[in-house]
């Protein structure tokens, strides 16, 4: 009679040792040691879609006989079309075939920046950004696998590097889009976005595990449940509106900073130097595992306070740095890692405050988009007709908006995260 196999699971025969060998063990595939910085990767490479056309804005204006600030609205349009990709796609990845999902989205994006590329006026190319904005919801079908599949004690691990590519996304776009599009032009930006877009986007759909949808039902269920959970949870919805209110200051002063940095009146730089301010969206890097331990430690409450101080801080900075070159250094530094941490703390809540964690982070992703693409749109404007300080004003405006909404509402029951 054959040998039990032992307690850990691993068949008798691939563990029998003698005096001069060890314990085999077994061996991770090469497609498993793959898989996660595949998704990181892709992570990245579809969030930085996101922000193509902000760096670009100057080209853009350019090729087009228009002015910078008249064009500004576009960095919006892809805010908007993110924040509605998210409401209609993302909750179907407990419903469909995510593999087959992530397959399409991938295609739509890239045909749609291939579009944009080859469009001749702002309103057909924010018809493209839109599209493939909407279609970059990628990462956020992935996140919820990676957690999925992660070892438990690994877990925290494997979902933060997803988040770093996603921010490492974020960098690129502004830094190595405007050098590229100094270098190439904006057009070929785009095209090669598209390129990217593709390659990584169905390399990693080729990758994902066969799985059978979770939920059945209705495709767009998880959309009609939204409200009703927010309505349920005072602490998601303080989540919701405290970072679309963060959200929404850094979009507002980052998505025109462009503008700042490189027109007569401003800095004049270069399209590709100004791109090279975007390296201080590293901070964000940094920002990300300090915050969640802060989290751990103190609450999200207490996390969510300072990141709030650290961005009111960060706005009279920015409008000494509208003349001071140091003064904006140390406000885009200051204003990404109250963004990490924000996002990190008010995250957690919407996470771990209901019961239905999936719709609840889509609630959450959603509101913080809608309410930077509602900021971006009315910081261009300010530009137009107030300059820097005029941005600088709508970003203070958003802050205390997301901020005072929520303080003024009635105290919800503690919790050891809580609000």
């Amino acid at each position: 009679m054959s040998s039990p196999a032992p307690a850990t699971g691993v068949p008798a025969a691939a563990t029998a040792t003698d005096r001069h060998t060890r314990p085999v063990r077994p061996a991770r595939s090469f497609r498993s040691r793959l898989f996660l910085p595949l998704i990181a990767v892709c992570t990245a490479v579809t969030a930085a879609n996101i922000y193509l056309a902000a760096p670009l804005l100057p080209l853009i204006a350019r090729d087009f006989g228009s002015t910078p600030s008249a064009v500004a609205w576009l960095a919006s349009v892809a805010q908007f079309g993110y924040a509605a990709g998210l409401l209609f796609f993302a909750p179907l990845g407990d419903r469909v075939n995510r593999r087959r999902l992530v397959a399409v989205l991938t295609l739509a994006a890239a045909t749609a920046l291939v579009a944009g590329a080859a469009t001749g006026g702002t309103y057909a190319l924010a018809g493209a950004v839109l599209v493939a904005s909407a279609a970059t919801v990628v990462p956020q079908l992935l996140v919820p696998l990676v957690a999925e599949r992660a070892p438990a004690h690994q877990r925290g691990r494997h979902v933060a590097a997803v988040i770093a590519g996603l921010f490492t996304g974020v960098v690129a776009a502004r830094v190595l889009g405007a050098l590229a599009g100094q270098a190439f032009g904006w057009r070929w930006v785009f095209l090669g976005a598209a390129g990217l877009t593709a390659l990584l986007g169905l390399a990693t759909s080729a990758a994902l595990p066969r799985e059978t949808p979770r939920l059945g039902g209705p495709l767009f269920a998880g959309l009609t449940a939204l409200p009703g959970v927010v309505r349920r949870s005072p602490e998601l919805w303080r989540a919701c509106v405290r970072q679309a209110g963060m959200y929404g200051a850094w979009s507002a002063m980052w998505t025109t900073l462009a503008l700042l940095l490189t027109e007569e009146d401003g800095y004049g730089m270069t399209t590709a130097a100004a791109g090279l301010f975007g390296l201080f969206g590293l901070a964000a890097s940094v920002t990300a595992p300090l915050a969640g331990g802060l989290v751990d430690r103190f609450g999200a409450a207490k996390v969510v306070r300072t990141a709030y101080a650290g961005a009111a801080v960060s706005v009279p900075l920015f409008w000494l740095g509208g003349h001071v070159m140091a003064a904006l250094c140390a406000a885009a530094v200051l204003v990404h890692a109250a963004l990490v941490a924000s996002h990190v703390a008010n995250q957690t809540l919407a996470l771990t405050t209901t019961s239905a964690p999936a719709t609840a982070n889509t609630a959450y992703v959603v509101a913080g988009f809608a309410g930077g693409a509602v900021a971006s749109a009315v910081a261009g404007t300010a530009f137009t007709h107030w300059g820097w300080g005029g941005v600088c004003a709508v970003a203070g405006a958003w802050l205390a908006l997301g901020w005072g909404s929520t303080a003024v509402r009635g105290r919800a029951p503690r919790r050891a995260t809580g609000a």
